[in-house]
């Protein structure tokens, strides 16, 4: 990609070095935790219900921004820029208003407020906070155990993620849920699928507008889909059972997903993600 001298987000918040949540209690301890919250509430004055946001890290904060001379950093800093000119647009058109998310960047563990984060989940996106949160240890992960190196396989990555927050903005997300709350498992991965899908499309549509602000180089597009194929749930079941249950998938196979990512890359419109059409498949 060419993202050298483009503009950076002004929402990255770098967490890293924090060592995992800073002033977190150990309220997982058990008696010795909960002893420990009484007694600095009784020497504060603070309610001990506050003291739990407060201590479980609810209150955690990094650096806005990169580091100079960050790399990696700043070329995702670049990339949620781009998914920003994207959306703007794209909700514009809509004439509704973006409102882009706060991109995390952590090592090893950090809070949100959906719960402890571990780099071992790979990234993921919030709706309770609105924020993205990567750990950048996984596009190494990426790159040595999937096969998909590559600066645009790192960006369909972020745009993934961004594209779940467009999900929520748009109330999908919230739809899902409660039809995934009606139905029964098997019913219930089959609308995460569909949601996951929608995701990859919507990464699509972002890699669409990067290619018209020429910001694409020759093979790009080929390293986003050979990413989303990397991770698709066949692939994954295989590599870790040995075997594959299409029931049980949650994210879709790797077919799907690189299908889908390429329509948006192709068409370039949210219109051209409807997963939950059904003939959609």
């Amino acid at each position: 990609m060419k993202w050298q001298g483009q503009r950076e987000s002004g929402n990255v918040e770098d967490r890293r070095g924090m060592g995992g949540g800073g002033m977190r209690l150990p309220l997982g301890g058990g008696l010795g935790g909960i002893v420990l919250l009484l007694v600095v509430s009784a020497l504060t004055g603070t309610n001990p219900l506050e003291l739990i946001g407060t201590f479980t890290g609810d209150q955690e904060r990094g650096v806005a921004g990169v580091p100079e001379g960050d790399t990696q950093a700043s070329f995702i800093s670049v990339v949620l820029a781009s998914t920003e000119d994207t959306w703007r647009e794209a909700f514009r058109a809509r004439g509704q208003a973006y409102v882009p998310p706060m991109l995390v960047l952590f090592d090893g563990e950090t809070t949100s407020a959906c719960g402890l984060g571990r780099a071992e989940v790979g990234p993921f996106y919030c709706p309770a906070d609105r924020d993205v949160y990567l750990d950048l240890s996984f596009f190494r992960e990426l790159d040595e155990q999937f096969g998909a190196p590559g600066d645009f396989a790192q960006a369909y990555v972020v745009a993934h993620e961004v594209g779940h927050h467009v999900q929520n903005l748009l109330g999908t997300s919230e739809s899902v849920t409660r039809a995934r709350e009606r139905g029964d498992e098997q019913q219930s991965n089959a609308l995460s699928v569909r949601l996951e899908l929608q995701a990859d499309c919507y990464a699509g549509v972002w890699g669409h507008y990067a290619a018209q602000q020429q910001l694409l180089e020759p093979g790009d597009a080929d390293e986003g889909l050979t990413a989303a194929g990397a991770i698709g749930d066949d692939r994954l079941q295989r590599m870790s059972k040995g075997r594959v249950a299409p029931e049980t998938f949650t994210h879709g196979s790797s077919a799907d997903r690189a299908k889908w990512l390429r329509r948006g890359l192709d068409v370039g419109t949210l219109d051209a993600c409807d997963t939950f059409a059904a003939d959609a498949n």
